[in-house]
């Protein structure tokens, strides 16, 4: 499933992101990579998510949250 079909309050491990490189990259720099727990917070109106990633929130859109493969974590 996308990260972006993620329900608010629940924990997924990334598989893998396909993005352009100099996007992977510049979330790679952030933490997020495969492997990475991440934690959805909050959906907005439009499509955007707030995520929780190695205590740091981040907002991010939907074109990008549709683009990283995660699955269920085991709780």
């Amino acid at each position: 499933m996308v990260l972006q079909e993620g329900k608010v309050n629940h924990s997924y491990v990334v598989e893998c992101i396909d993005l352009p490189l100099q996007l992977e990259r510049r979330l790679e720099a952030l933490g997020i990579i495969a492997g990475t727990a991440v934690r959805v917070l909050n959906r907005k109106e439009h499509g955007a998510l707030v995520i929780f990633v190695r205590g740091t929130r981040f907002a991010i859109g939907r074109g990008i949250a549709e683009n990283i493969q995660v699955k269920e974590a085991a709780e």
